[in-house]
């Protein structure tokens, strides 16, 4: 049936490719045979490539209070540090707790 709906290459073509998918898939390798073969030799140090752009308040429409640049930039400089490119609400939680910031307990009006 699908012989008929497919032509004689393509046919041919999926037989290759579920062929090519059973020479890759061996399951039952030993420990040594996922031991790399040969090593990769550096001549030079491998270097971190910076992606990402800096924070620029002054690109952006509103006006940014010295607070809200402050905080721009102790989360930028997180990120970095940690390689974070979305941090956790707990880790912003902390960038804010390391700038000095805490919750002030409400004043009771007795």
């Amino acid at each position: 049936m699908i012989k008929s709906h497919l032509g004689t290459d393509a046919i041919e073509a999926i037989e290759r490719k579920m062929q090519n998918r059973r020479i890759g898939g061996v399951r039952n390798r030993t420990a040594a045979d996922n031991e790399p073969k040969s090593q990769e030799v550096r001549t030079t140090d491998r270097r971190k490539v910076e992606r990402r752009k800096l924070i620029d308040p002054t690109t952006c429409e509103r006006d940014y209070s010295l607070d809200e640049v402050e905080f721009m930039k102790a989360m930028d400089d997180y990120k970095r540090k940690n390689g974070r490119m979305f941090p956790t609400w707990s880790e912003v939680l902390e960038v804010i707790r390391s700038l000095g910031y805490e919750k002030q307990p409400k004043e009771s009006s007795v």
